[in-house]
């Protein structure tokens, strides 16, 4: 009889296992499979909750690299050490005794580098060894995927490199962001900030690169520029066209209009020279890579970048999509297969219908080579029921119907129109006129309709016409650049900054290493705006007054600079693929850590301190008298609050945040003098509660409902 132990990244994953078998028991921290041809003696299905398993904070190695002191660093202990995760103890527990009993274990988490990294690090924590590992690799939660991934699994060899890369990405944000924040922080404290900065390996340069674009804009000085622009009439309509001139001297302008006997405001007399007529085909857009889809939905409907992941994963887990965390763009040849199959009931839930252009696989969308661990982002087999369609939330519908509709594009016809330049001479100057007409719609009847059209619509005009013409000197001013839509950010990232001038040419960004990854840009957008380095205001990311300066404390050094993090991230990548060391990687970025710290000394002089708009925060200020000793004070340790006697004779200590609400120095204050608070809101539970706070007699904070009414 062997033993089978799978782990799966969470519990709605495990379930979507336990759904493809036959279930013999269910309990809060595992579920029993029954046996069958897949697995003859049964099979045990558990899960993490979150991350298990977590880096230890300095001071679990130290208990003096707990306060902030400049002396102390740089903060490196000898090893890295994991602990397993605050409230998580009890399936850390579940999981180590079922590993024990194992005589196999699989890893069934996400298949990516953050999959990899939580699978090894809670078994390196159980300390169970020697056992056979194995690997589900799956793109797809539906029964049958999940069935075959589990028939084939594959060895680890693969898993343990992405580990190996996942825990050298781990360990080095850890490292730049305790050394860093503490650091930066620091010296700006001496300088009177009253708050601190937290900076990161990729954050950082992502603010960096907002900043740069906030600089181009409010250093910006618009200047007057001239063209000439002619107005005509023609037989079967008006049109307008420009002169190939654009001075910032308003008198060469005019003297082009002398030189061929122009005056403004006189009517004169034009002639077609020339009509060119061109038809041009576009092909329909390439499949979705999560960045891709990010960049649609927030130009689409202002989503941010979290949201759709967050939605993609909903529709993953409701089995309606492909993995969403993929940076391909690509499918095989198995996936292309399954897609013909399935067009008549695609067309149906989408409610279209087009006869296929073609139903061979083309190398645009369909090619082996490009698709490493996922593929794009494509609809399942399953055909979703109009019932199932209907359950689906507005943005979910939003997100599924663009997936699909860029499926559907790829079997559609080319999408065709006539791009028309009409030359038209005034006393021999030529004005050059451009527009287009749409011939066939093709693909793009799958996709709503834009807003506003972007070419105008011509007349039909032959050459050799006569027509009425007005011409003008037009005065246009230049304009500042935008500032980024998070969509944009996202594309930003993945580029280091070489933003397309065309949004809409998301298909050509190059292949260059990015900020983040795929999986992580998001997240790291989240964190920006949570630390409020960036806000966001009508879809447009502004750079705050703090993200201000954090970019003037790290300007010059390697933590402003994108393309080294991008090179940082191409190292990483080498681990996973077995060509870079796990150690010379952390090797450097110690090194980097001692640079830093004797460099920005220098560096912070020219930093101005700015109003950040939050509260001010001395931390050697005490909050109010230690209401168990008497003789200590209330003050604020950065992560918690406590007694200045703590850890000598008091052992008086308050969480920062509880029950998902953040505590000021204001409420600590009110508990330690009147022993209770008013009632607060916000409070997170199963749902959101309000209660007071007060003090029991071993001075702990406990809520109390009594003070609210009936």
């Amino acid at each position: 009889m062997t033993r089978v132990v799978i782990l799966a990244e969470k519990p709605s994953q495990a379930k979507a296992y336990a759904e493809a078998f036959t279930v013999q028991q269910k309990t809060k921290t595992y579920i029993q499979l029954k046996p069958d041809a897949t697995f003859p003696s049964g099979a045990t299905i558990t899960w993490g909750v979150g991350h298990l398993v977590e880096l230890k904070e300095p001071h679990d190695y130290k208990p003096e690299w707990k306060r902030w002191k400049l002396e102390q660093l740089p903060i490196v202990p000898d090893r890295f050490l994991e602990k397993v995760s605050k409230g998580k103890w009890d399936q850390f527990k579940e999981v180590k005794r079922l590993f024990q009993q194992a005589d196999v274990i699989v890893n069934g988490a996400d298949v990516d580098r953050e999959g990899s990294n939580i699978f090894y690090s809670i078994l390196r924590l159980t300390g169970v060894k020697g056992k056979p590992i194995k690997r589900l690799w799956i793109n797809s939660l539906e029964k049958d995927e999940v069935k075959k991934g589990f028939q084939n699994l594959r060895d680890n060899d693969q898993d343990l490199r992405m580990f190996d890369e996942a825990k050298a990405r781990q360990i080095s944000d850890w490292m730049v962001g305790i050394n860093a924040s503490r650091l930066f922080t620091l010296h700006l404290q001496k300088k009177g900030f009253g708050s601190y900065l937290s900076i990161g390996r990729v954050q950082s340069p992502t603010v960096y690169l907002i900043y740069q674009r906030h600089k181009e804009i409010e250093n910006f000085k618009p200047e007057p520029f001239y063209q000439i622009e002619g107005q005509f009439k023609a037989e079967e309509g008006l049109y307008k066209g420009l002169a190939e001139i654009k001075e910032k001297d308003k008198a060469k302008v005019q003297a082009l209009m002398d030189k061929h006997g122009l005056k403004e405001k006189e009517r004169h007399s034009g002639v077609v020279h020339k009509v060119d007529k061109k038809t041009k085909h576009q092909k329909s857009p390439k499949l979705h890579s999560l960045s891709t889809l990010q960049s649609v939905a927030n130009r689409r409907w202002k989503y941010t970048p979290s949201h759709t992941l967050k939605t993609m994963q909903k529709l993953y887990e409701k089995r309606l999509v492909s993995y969403p965390r993929t940076d391909c763009n690509f499918i095989t040849n198995s996936e292309f297969n399954y897609l013909v199959k399935n067009l008549d009931g695609y067309q149906k839930a989408m409610n279209v219908s087009f006869t296929p252009a073609s139903t061979r696989p083309n190398g645009r969308y369909v090619n082996s080579s490009k698709v490493q661990e996922h593929y794009a982002i494509i609809p399942t087999k399953t055909v979703p029921t109009e019932k199932k369609l209907n359950s689906l939330s507005r943005d979910e519908r939003n997100i599924y119907n663009e997936v699909m509709a860029t499926t559907l594009a790829m079997f559609h016809g080319d999408y065709v129109y006539e791009e028309t330049t009409i030359w038209t001479h005034v006393n021999e100057l030529p004005f050059k006129t451009t527009g287009r007409r749409d011939v066939k719609q093709g693909w793009k009847e799958l996709f709503p309709k834009p807003k506003k059209e972007t070419d105008p619509k011509l007349p039909n005009v032959q050459n050799g016409e006569q027509v009425a013409a007005n011409v003008e000197i037009k005065e246009s001013m230049t304009k500042p650049p935008k500032p980024y839509t998070e969509g944009q950010l996202i594309n930003m990232m993945k580029t280091c900054g070489r933003l397309m001038d065309d949004e809409e040419d998301v298909e050509i960004l190059k292949e260059v290493e990015g900020l983040g990854t795929e999986a992580t840009r998001s997240s790291i957008i989240e964190t920006i705006k949570a630390q409020k380095y960036i806000s966001v205001r009508k879809n447009n990311v502004y750079v705050t007054n703090k993200g201000i300066m954090l970019c003037e404390a790290i300007e010059g050094t390697l933590l402003s600079s994108p393309s080294m993090t991008a090179k940082w991230e191409s190292y990483l990548k080498k681990i996973g693929s077995g060509e870079g060391s796990k150690q010379m990687f952390i090797k450097q970025t110690s090194q980097f850590i001692e640079k830093l710290i004797q460099e920005t000394p220098d560096a912070i002089q020219n930093v101005n301190i700015r109003d950040t708009g939050e509260e001010k925060k001395d931390w050697k200020e005490p909050i109010a008298k230690c209401p168990a000793c008497q003789t200590g004070q209330i003050m604020d340790r950065y992560k918690f609050y406590a007694c200045s006697n703590y850890k000598k004779e008091c052992t008086v200590a308050f969480p920062k945040r509880l029950a998902g609400k953040s505590l000021t120095r204001n409420m600590i204050k009110t508990l330690c003098e009147k022993k209770k608070t008013r009632v607060l809101k916000g409070f997170k539970g199963k749902k959101k509660f309000s209660t007071a706070l007060a003090l029991d007699e071993e001075y702990k904070i406990k809520f109390d409902f009594g003070k609210q009414k009936a």
